[in-house]
Parts: structure tokens; sequence; C-alpha cells
């Protein structure tokens, strides 16, 4: 395969997915049907804790990041992992239907889990939205738009007499002096070789 990255130029959304337990940044949403109640379609990594999140709940919604979110958002819904902490807890959210969606979004769709779909490396969710709602008429974050300002969303603060060592597939942040031999990135799953410092 000569350069897969132009799968980065498949027009596409930005969106924190967030169901009972946490949550995470997703890009692969789709509308699969049409009418008052359409199927929603997500595809999750498995390797992510969302993941397992979905796979015990029933209901989840998508909240439509905008190019003007606010970068907190990428860093706590991408760059952390709801096994660490409270993401829902550490952004302001609102809940609909018992499920927190984000405040700081466009707007919102609420789903129920219809079916989900093996597909190798990630499940693919199917959900009806039963609920939406558009909270701001601005121009949504793309996939293209993530990409060329990854760095600014992206920032790492590196914390006081530690090191950041940032995933280069994910953009996770492991601190400490070396990365272990046998570390795995707890969103991606990938080794010490995908880890590269941060010089800040």
């Amino acid at each position: 395969m000569k350069n897969a990255k132009i799968t980065r130029k498949i027009t596409q959304g930005v969106y924190a997915l967030t169901t009972l337990g946490g949550g995470c940044i997703v890009d692969t949403v789709s509308r699969a049907s049409a009418g008052e109640q359409p199927l929603i379609t997500v595809a999750v990594a498995k390797t992510n804790h969302s993941h397992k999140l979905l796979c015990e709940n029933e209901r989840f919604a998508l909240s439509v990041l905008g190019e003007k979110v606010n970068p907190d958002i990428i860093q706590t819904f991408g760059f952390k992992t709801s096994k660490e902490c409270d993401k829902c807890g550490e952004v302001e959210t609102e809940e609909i239907n018992g499920i927190p969606v984000v405040k700081d979004s466009l707007g919102y769709m609420f789903c129920e889990k219809v079916d989900a779909i093996d597909m190798e490396t990630h499940t693919l969710y199917v959900g009806r939205m039963i609920e939406a709602d558009v909270f701001e008429d601005e121009k949504p974050m793309t996939y293209a738009y993530y990409q060329e300002h990854k760095d600014d969303l992206r920032k790492v603060e590196t914390e006081t007499g530690k090191t950041a060592w940032v995933c280069t597939a994910c953009g996770y942040v492991y601190y400490g002096d070396e990365v272990p031999d046998d570390y795995k990135c707890p969103l991606c799953g990938l080794g010490k070789d995908y880890f590269k410092k941060r010089e800040n």
C-alpha cells in the first residue's frame, strides 16, 4: 500500500460519543436511513474502553463538535480513558434521557442501539435517533480540519517533573521518564515504538 493516509480525505465530522460511564472522540459517523427517526452508525475501535461501555449499554449520544470547540473537550474525550477519569465530570454536560451530552457543541443526536456489527478492528454500532437538537448554527469540525489544526487542539502540558510521551497514532499521553518496553496505549493498543517525547 503506497499511502493509506488517503483515508484522511474522506469527508467526515468529529463528534463526542457519550454513554453511561464515559465516551470518546469519533469521526466515523453516518446517517444510514431517512425519516423522523433515522438510523445512525458509528464505528468504535475494540481497543477503546468506550467500546466496552457501548457493549454494556443500549443508549448513546453523539455531540457534534464545531471548529470553535474548546480544545479541552478534544483533550478529555480524545486523549484520556474513562477507566482512569470521569470524562463527563471534567466537561460541562447536560443529561438527555439519562445520557450526558456536551454543552459546548453544535447539537446532539440521542440514539437507542439496534445492532452491533463486527468490523475486524472496530464494531459498527447502529442506533435509532429518537431525539436531537441544534444548539448553534456554526461550522462543524471535519476530520480534515482536525488534522490541519491538531497541534493546537491537542496541546500537551507536561506535569511538573515528568516527561510527556505522546502516542503518534491517537495522541494519548503517557507521563514518565521512559515508556516501559511492554507498555500498550490504553486507547489504540499500540506499543512503545509509537510514543514520541513531547518537547514543551
